[in-house]
């Protein structure tokens, strides 16, 4: 017989997030799991079992995806209804509701013929418990790819774009993250030796190995193979970052490579900060509202909040998490999103 847990699932096409909820409304337990979809749907199966065997028997599966952009499928329609499909093998259709943004959930076989509303939802899942807990606020989660700037005012979501592209067209979605984006695409040159160093455009070395240069890479956050599927030590960062400039790690310092680091982090939040005032300049929401922070980039949030003059609230501080959950809850936002809504829709149908 199955459970009172709501599995809420966030179906990337990178990792697998997943929490359940009980029925008071508290997280109790948060996995996130590589789930590379480029190479198949058995990445699918395969993360979607272990979470299974930890957490058989949920009354209810939520599910949010964004999986759908992986470049296996042809379309992002093809996609979700391909996504669907092979969850279905592994949990009931009757037990399965599916997160379709302004419209709530949906059964799979009507998510099935609406993808549109269903691709990359994930965002607003968060950003509406987010908006039931902080009527103001700007909330920014950013992740291991991208990073989504969400401006809340008086309870509602104060957005402009709903798709991807349009959310790309305001900025309220930054395909910047702290572990997989490439460091090409951070810098057109980098400063090195008193030289400015137009970086090769090359997958030599990506974010992952900055914030671990810096000493800010979260633990746990990293959980794909490196650019060139080596080491994942201080000097194998720095051994990558070198390639970026058409050196070796031994031409200089760990010091030296440390710097470059420093300086492409910084880059990154600039940009980052760029979008946030872009968002900000237009909406007329409360004075000194909070950041609040959510993904496994979130210490970057912290210093957003710094630099705006502004309070910072953690995503998991606005939910009932069990001792051992931890920060987690932050970092798989979207997953503990879909399941606490979906045990709020429960509740409310008592």
């Amino acid at each position: 017989m199955p459970s009172d847990l709501v599995l809420g699932w966030d179906l990337g096409g990178a990792h697998l997030k997943a929490a359940a909820v009980a029925r008071n409304g508290k997280v109790l337990w948060v996995r996130q799991l590589p789930c590379p979809l480029w190479l198949g749907l058995e990445q699918l199966d395969r993360a979607v079992a272990s979470v299974l065997e930890e957490q058989p028997g949920a009354r209810w599966h939520a599910v949010t995806m964004t999986g759908e952009l992986t470049d296996f499928f042809r379309t992002r329609g093809q996609g979700v209804t391909g996504i669907l499909s092979r969850f279905g093998r592994h949990v009931p259709a009757s037990r399965t509701l599916v997160y379709a943004g302004m419209s709530g959930f949906f059964t799979p076989q009507r998510a099935a013929k609406n993808p549109e509303a269903v691709a990359s939802a994930n965002w607003m899942a968060s950003a509406q418990l987010v908006a039931s807990r902080v009527p103001n606020a700007l909330f920014v989660d950013i992740g291991s790819t991208t990073t989504d700037i969400v401006p809340i005012r008086d309870g509602k979501l104060a957005v402009r774009g709903h798709s991807d592209y349009e959310r790309l067209a305001c900025e309220e979605l930054v395909y910047t993250g702290i572990v997989r984006t490439p460091v090409m695409a951070l810098a057109d040159r980098i400063p090195f030796d008193g030289k400015w160093i137009a970086p090769m455009a090359e997958y030599f070395a990506t974010t992952a190995d900055v914030y671990r240069l810096t000493g800010e890479l979260p633990e746990g956050a990293d959980q794909l193979p490196a650019a060139d599927n080596g080491g994942k030590t201080v000097r194998d960062s720095a051994r990558r970052l070198a390639r970026m400039v058409g050196r070796d790690f031994e031409s200089a310092s760990l010091s030296a490579w440390r710097q470059c680091a420093r300086h492409l982090a910084e880059l990154q939040l600039l940009k980052i900060r760029q979008a946030c005032d872009r968002v900000l300049s237009r909406v007329k929401e409360a004075e000194r509202a909070p950041l609040v922070g959510a993904g496994v980039g979130r210490f970057l949030v912290r210093k957003l909040a710094v630099q705006l003059g502004r309070r910072y609230r953690d995503f998991d501080g606005l939910v009932d998490t069990a001792p051992d959950v931890g920060s987690w809850a932050s970092s798989c936002a979207p997953a503990v999103a879909v399941a606490v809504l979906v045990w709020a829709r429960a509740r409310k149908r008592k």
